[in-house]
């Protein structure tokens, strides 16, 4: 019975950490796509556990011809997910893939370039103002609705490496 206990426990911890993948991924894709998702990700989750194992992969492999996959093959698919991929972590890894958000590194030297002091914050003011004028213009409500879930320091500027944080791996706070 201990055992047994203990194994549930086990797949209850793996499965809050699958949860890692950030929620607000759902508002990526329209309803129609995320039941398609649901369809792609209930064919590889062989055992219908909500979890993608290795074992999952193999078998999936297996029914589409494929006999023999590399270990080294599906171990590096399951380590894209930095854990165990539930449903939301799948959806996340597809965003990533088909929204092609920079990595992080990336964002923060853009970051950067507005930071000449490199204290880890921009101006408020100016940013928003950058958001509003320049390529790929926010509208006013788009500048609100971000500035609402971003970070700001005591003087009311821009966090921007926690906010970095956020865009490349969604807001903790939801989970």
């Amino acid at each position: 019975m201990a055992s047994r206990k203990a194994g549930t426990r086990g797949k209850a911890a793996a499965a809050k950490q699958a949860q890692r993948g950030s929620s607000n991924v759902f508002s990526m894709f329209e309803q129609a796509q995320i039941q398609e998702f649901k369809e792609a990700f209930s064919c590889i989750d062989q055992n219908r556990d909500g979890i993608i194992c290795k074992s999952d992969l193999r078998e999936t492999y297996s029914q589409l011809g494929k006999v023999s996959v590399p270990e080294e093959e599906l171990d590096a698919m399951l380590q894209e997910g930095k854990g165990p991929i539930n449903f939301t972590v799948f959806l996340t890894l597809f965003g990533e893939k088909l929204n092609g958000t920079d990595p992080e590194e990336a964002i923060l030297n853009a970051f950067r370039m507005f930071d000449p002091s490199g204290k880890g914050v921009v101006n408020k003011d100016e940013f928003k103002q950058l958001l509003l004028t320049q390529a790929d213009k926010f509208s006013p409500a788009e500048v609100e609705q971000m500035f609402a879930l971003t970070p700001m320091d005591l003087a009311g500027d821009v966090d921007y490496k926690s906010l970095c944080y956020i865009i490349t791996h969604g807001d903790e706070k939801e989970e």
